[in-house]
């Protein structure tokens, strides 16, 4: 008796540790697949400069939603596939940031402390995209703009702030729509393993 109750334990102790669930892996899986589709196939170009797309709605949220590890796996796993589906060569520094927006994302909403759902979720959003996409990303994306746009690489930052500036009020919004959810704050709850207190 003794030895099947200390089994059973273990067990449970083993479904607490893992890292990725059944659940939360289908999950990260549709929010890899919305990435793509929103980053891939429904961005639109303006002037050549401005690319505005919501690829990193899903992978904010995951980071957001279940934390730092499964946003920065989202992240790296949608552009991977992203390339590989649209035939784009892999910019590790692209790479990089699309995991750094998914982590950072995730780390700050952890840190924050406020009682204002908004401001919890302004600074990670912020955060994230100032460094992943703003930073990183035009680092990454200097050399062809460099040499084809003929532009600086501080005028191609000041570009790509506009940009996320006005992409990031968008995603804001949705995400704070979603996680105003009772629903959405239940099935959340579920994929971290926690119990709801009713």
């Amino acid at each position: 008796m003794q030895t099947r109750a200390t089994d059973t334990q273990q067990k449970r102790a083993g479904k607490k540790k893992a890292l990725f669930s059944i659940h939360r892996l289908v999950f990260m899986g549709i929010m890899v697949s919305l990435s793509i589709v929103l980053g891939k196939f429904l961005a639109f170009n303006i002037g050549g400069v401005l690319r505005f797309s919501l690829e990193n709605l899903p992978i904010i949220f995951t980071g957001v939603a279940l934390g730092p590890i499964s946003g920065l796996v989202v992240g790296l796993v949608a552009d991977l596939i992203g390339c590989f589906m649209v035939g784009y060569e892999i910019n590790p520094f692209v790479l990089v940031a699309s995991g750094l927006i998914g982590l950072l994302s995730g780390l700050c909403y952890k840190g924050m402390n406020s009682k204002s759902l908004l401001l919890n979720l302004s600074v990670p959003l912020f955060v994230a995209h100032f460094i992943g996409s703003v930073i990183v990303k035009t680092y990454g994306l200097a050399e062809f703009y460099l040499t084809s746009q003929g532009m600086g690489f501080f005028t191609l930052m000041g570009y790509r702030g506009i940009n996320y500036l006005i992409v990031g009020i968008v995603e804001l919004f949705v995400i704070y729509m979603l996680m105003r959810s009772r629903g959405i704050g239940k099935q959340i709850a579920k994929l971290k393993g926690k119990e709801e207190n009713k």
